[in-house]
């Protein structure tokens, strides 16, 4: 079972227990967090939304608010002496998906079973 939600403006495919960074999110360390926008769910059968999936939530724990690497950003226009150095650290949060919650417990519906040509042939006489 596996979801697509969008967390901060990106959109991101979570299963229950998995750990990731995503853009910086409001709260404490140790805090609950819970997303709603969520565009695609597998749960034994596939469900779109359009655009969001109703009645479904994604449940998380704040893990760590952390910085990436650092990006070095370097312009330079050459002979004229131009030289430009810059660097950048985007500002993460380290979240845990805890559950995907508000699916429907009924169990799956069987397919029809299958007719034999013996069977077929009667129904048609």
């Amino acid at each position: 079972m596996f979801a697509i939600v969008e967390i901060a403006g990106l959109q991101y495919k979570v299963e229950q227990d998995q750990k990731l960074f995503v853009n910086r999110l409001k709260g404490d360390k140790g805090g609950k967090v819970s997303f709603d926008k969520i565009l695609l769910t597998v749960n034994g059968a596939i469900t779109v939304g359009a655009p969001a999936v109703s009645g479904i939530t994604v449940e998380a724990e704040i893990l760590d608010h952390v910085k990436a690497d650092k990006v070095i950003i370097f312009k330079k226009k050459r002979r004229k002496g131009y030289e430009v150095k810059n660097g950048h650290r985007q500002s993460l949060t380290q979240i845990k998906i805890t559950g995907i919650t508000g699916f429907d417990n009924k169990k799956e519906e069987k397919p029809a079973k299958k007719t034999t040509k013996k069977a077929d042939a009667e129904s048609a006489e």
